[in-house]
């Protein structure tokens, strides 16, 4: 079966528009499909800027599709590289569907949280689809005493190593998963990964019924360390 994306029936007007060469400014033609183009003018060759990504952190495809990109945007590119984490982390997890979904929902509320409060989403997102990774691993080795931050672990840190990632991007995920406590004063990344697991946990709670909405209201302040994860509380418990 055919990508719905990539198949041409399916395309809508603006499929097919023009970007300046960021060389010489001339106008090249991209189809929206189109992973690079080459200026006709000067002879650069870029990236479509215009591609849309999000899929590849739920297309089980996606792999085949980022591995048409040239080497250097797929090293270069913060937003893909998340991606590229979240598929590695779901050949980790490989058919426990249950907890590939909890990630991408931990992964969905931090990443919005996140380009709310201005913090870096492609670091974020790392650590939440890194982290799950880490505390399963520790979880394996210690048993009941598991860390509920242990450090990153060896394979969430191989998958770096083998997508490439740079040093900064390494040193600021494994602080994020290794931080054993978040508070009020902590780094704003760290803040938001906790607000999003407060996001899912919450989530769950009113699921299962076993707390009431008044009595979550009273603890937001306590349990959410971002303004953007309250407003996001709020609006759980008021659904």
């Amino acid at each position: 079966m055919k990508c719905p994306g990539q198949d041409t029936q399916y395309w809508k007007p603006g499929a097919i528009y023009e970007v300046a060469c960021p060389q010489c400014g001339i106008k090249v033609e991209f189809f929206k499909d189109d992973t690079t183009r080459k200026c006709p003018a000067c002879g650069h060759p870029f990236v479509n800027p215009k591609m849309d990504f999000g899929c590849a952190a739920y297309c089980p495809h996606a792999a085949e599709c980022i591995g048409t990109l040239p080497e250097e945007f797929l090293l270069k590119s913060e937003d893909l590289f998340k991606d590229r984490v979240a598929i590695e982390m779901k050949r980790y997890f490989k058919n426990d569907f249950k907890r590939i979904q909890r990630v991408i929902r931990l992964a969905r509320h931090a990443e919005r949280i996140a380009l709310s409060e201005g913090g870096n989403p492609a670091m974020v997102l790392c650590a939440a689809y890194l982290g799950a990774i880490s505390r399963a691993e520790a979880k394996e080795n210690s048993g009941p005493t598991l860390s509920l931050k242990p450090e990153m672990s060896a394979s969430a840190l191989s998958i770096l190593e083998k997508l490439k990632a740079g040093q900064v991007l390494v040193d600021g995920v494994r602080d994020i998963i290794g931080r054993g406590s978040v508070g009020h004063e902590s780094p704003l990344n760290s803040r938001i990964l906790h607000d999003a697991e407060e996001m899912v946990r919450l989530e769950d709670e009113k699921k299962e019924g076993g707390i009431s909405a008044e009595t979550i209201r009273t603890q937001l302040q306590d349990r959410f360390l971002t303004q953007s994860g309250r407003v996001a509380a709020e609006a759980v418990l008021s659904a």
